[in-house]
């Protein structure tokens, strides 16, 4: 186990701790859902309330741990361990600060999920693009196509490029701050954009490998009368 994996774990058990303090303090139905405007639409009973995101927290923790053991590729993951390390330890601290969020709602501090909630998907789109440019070919983490899957270069190629595009959507969904109940945009159309971008790039790269490896071909075909 690495500094990283004892740290998440660690945040692990802070959400089953704080759980436990707030338990006696949350009402009886407790608001766990806002709309895009920041109105609370949905509850559930208290103690879903209060332990469900702790479970979610340590099943996430428990699949990051697993990831680099279990991937067939793992030797990649290696190469960038201290990268994947750093965003594990940020998914922890975002589902953290969600959790700690839900609980100030339920005790009458309403803070406003769409004046914060942007900061905090930044924070993740950010999280996510350093991830992306470190990362080598996996089957877990980073921008995964059949193209990418199918070679090195056009992963690495992706990657990095899309890696840079979640760090500006990072800005866009922060700037989302000032766009109230339009803030889910600010968040929604730059993730799909990089998705469908990063998939039609991978296939474009494909193609000009494709063909530079049939041109390769026909140079290297011997000369026959």
């Amino acid at each position: 186990m690495d500094k990283f994996e004892a740290v998440g774990i660690a945040l692990v058990l802070v959400s089953f701790i704080v759980g436990a303090v707030a338990y006696p303090s949350m009402p009886d139905k407790m608001v766990t859902h806002w709309d895009a405007q920041g109105v609370a639409n949905g509850s559930i009973d208290k103690v879903w309330g209060v332990f469900l995101l702790p479970v979610i927290i340590a099943l996430m923790e428990g699949l990051f741990l697993a990831i680099p053991r279990i991937d067939p590729l793992k030797a990649n993951i290696a190469k960038f361990r201290k990268e994947f390390g750093w965003f594990v330890v940020g998914i922890m601290v975002f589902m953290l600060a969600i959790y700690k969020l839900t609980l100030l709602w339920n005790v009458g501090i309403l803070i406003n999920p769409a004046q914060t909630l942007p900061i905090l998907i930044a924070f993740l789109f950010y999280l996510v693009g350093a991830l992306c440019e470190k990362s080598k070919r996996n089957w877990f983490v980073g921008m995964r196509t059949p193209w990418t899957m199918s070679s090195d270069r056009i992963w690495d190629k992706t990657n990095r490029l899309t890696g840079r595009m979640f760090k500006w959507a990072a800005l866009i969904s922060a700037i989302g701050v000032f766009a109230g109940g339009y803030a889910i945009w600010f968040v929604l159309i730059p993730a799909l954009a990089i998705a469908v971008y990063a998939f039609v790039y991978s296939y474009m790269e494909f193609q000009n490998e494709k063909g530079g490896r049939g041109k390769a071909k026909k140079r290297k075909k011997p000369f026959t009368r």
